[in-house]
Parts: structure tokens; C-alpha cells; sequence
């Protein structure tokens, strides 16, 4: 009747009420935990008690201008010859445990290395050890109270890497009635869970701050570890985290 074209105008949402509360909250999710994307932070805005969904927070998100995660292709998956997969995948807690190293260097230029270790089927992160140097004594040092506290794992999986082949090392785990499996040479993928979580590691912590101490280094590494495990949503876990908080209603 007014002679425009369908194409020139569109419906517009007219706004509710609470849209600018939850503006609000999604603003502080957003700068409270920077490398969130708008997904993680839709539900860390359910737990808050907000009902949303994640369309509406991405489109909030769009609308405030922040930085929306990129997609990555997805890699396809190797095969040996006779076409089996070469990872094995864990079934059960404590069927697969881990380890890598992760470097990085203090304000002052002085190297330092963490071992990570990770539960490939409950993706809890057990450790990062923050150590300046790290060889198979250490990993050893290290992984002993992981036993005691969460039990013995079938597998621990690793690269190739000299602290983790040593004689030593690999004596202890196998007397432990652990079984050692080292990746293919050159191929970081087949130990995919911990290579990721190391990803989150550095993106989250190690490009976010600098440390001048390696104590610093542990302390704000520990606090990051916890909020991993116990808060920070996972897209393979149906966005929970590892280890869920139990949240308890208080008495009277």
C-alpha cells in the first residue's frame, strides 16, 4: 500500500524490559572471563539464574560489538593401514591419563615449564606443575600424589619427549601397574585432549599475564585451575564444567 519493496524493511524486536539488565550482566561475564565466547557465556548467564538461550546472547553479543570466537575446520582423523584409529579412547575415569609440557618465560627472560596433567574422559585438568626446570625426577615428584589422591590410571599417554621415555620413568610405571603409550613422532594430535587444554592454558593465562616470579606464576595458575574445573563451561561436556560445583540451598 505504500508502495516499498519487501526487501527494503524488516521487523524490528521491540525491546523488553529486562534486556538491559541482562546487557548488563552479559557486559560483566564478557570482561570478567575476556576469551569467552558468547556460547560459554550464555551459560554461565543460566547458572546466574538467567533465562536465555544462546541465540539471543549472540545476538546481544553482536549488538555490543564483542569479538566472536573464530571456526576452525575440522581435522580429519589418521589412520594406519589397516584402517584403525590410532588413539586410543578413553572409556572411564581413570582409564587415561595425559601429560605434556608447556614453556613459557618470566618478565625477566628466565624459562620455566609446567607439566600438565589431564583425565582425557572427565577432561578435569589434575595438575599444572610450575617448576623452572622439570625433567623424569620431577614428572615422577609430580604425578606420585595424583596417585594417591585420585587413584591409578591404566594409561598415561605422552610424546616422546626425553622426561617422559627415561628408564627411570618408565620402570617406576610399569612396576605401578600403569601402562606407558607414547604418541607417533610428529603427530601432536593423537594426544588431542591435553594439546587443547594447553591451548586454554596459554590463551586464557600465559598471553594474559606476565609473571615476574615463578611463585606468582603458581598462584595465579592455581586459581585458573580451579575456576577450570569447577565453573568454566566445556562444549564436550554439554557446556559443564569437569567437576561441577554442588550448589546447596542454605537452612534456616
Amino acid at each position: 500500500m505504500v508502495g516499498l519493496a519487501r526487501s527494503t524493511y524488516q521487523y524490528k524486536a521491540a525491546p523488553k524490559p529486562n534486556d538491559e539488565d541482562l546487557r548488563l550482566a552479559l557486559i560483566r561475564l564478557a570482561k570478567q572471563y575476556g576469551r569467552y565466547g558468547y556460547r560459554k557465556i550464555a551459560k554461565m548467564l543460566c547458572i546466574e539464574g538467567w533465562a536465555v538461550n544462546h541465540k539471543k546472547v549472540e545476538r546481544l553479543w553482536r549488538e555490543e560489538g564483542l569479538q566472536l570466537p573464530h571456526r576452525h575446520k575440522r581435522r580429519k582423523r589418521l589412520y594406519h593401514k589397516d584402517s584403525s584409529v590410532i588413539r586410543l579412547r578413553p572409556q572411564y575415569r581413570n582409564h587415561i591419563w595425559s601429560v605434556d609440557f608447556v614453556h613459557d618465560k618470566l618478565s625477566n627472560g628466565r624459562p620455566y615449564k609446567m607439566l600438565t596433567v589431564l583425565d582425557e574422559y572427565t577432561r578435569e585438568a589434575l595438575c599444572v606443575e610450575v617448576r623452572s626446570r622439570m625433567g623424569s625426577a620431577e614428572v615422577l615428584e609430580a604425578l606420585y600424589p595424583l596417585l594417591l589422591k585420585h587413584g591409578k590410571p591404566a594409561y598415561i599417554r605422552s610424546d616422546n619427549g626425553k622426561e617422559f621415555t627415561a628408564e627411570a620413568l618408565q620402570d617406576w610405571l610399569t612396576r605401578a601397574g600403569i601402562t606407558p603409550i607414547q604418541i607417533y613422532p610428529g603427530s601432536p594430535w593423537e594426544n588431542g585432549y591435553n594439546e587443547r587444554f594447553n591451548g586454554t592454558l596459554r590463551r586464557e593465562v600465559l598471553n594474559a599475564v606476565w609473571f615476574s616470579t615463578i611463585n606468582q606464576a603458581r598462584t595465579v595458575i592455581g586459581k585458573w585451575l580451579k575456576q577450570y574445573n569447577h565453573v568454566r563451561p566445556h562444549q564436550a561436556l554439554n557446556m559443564s564444567p569437569p567437576v561441577p560445583e554442588t550448589l546447596r540451598a542454605s537452612g534456616p
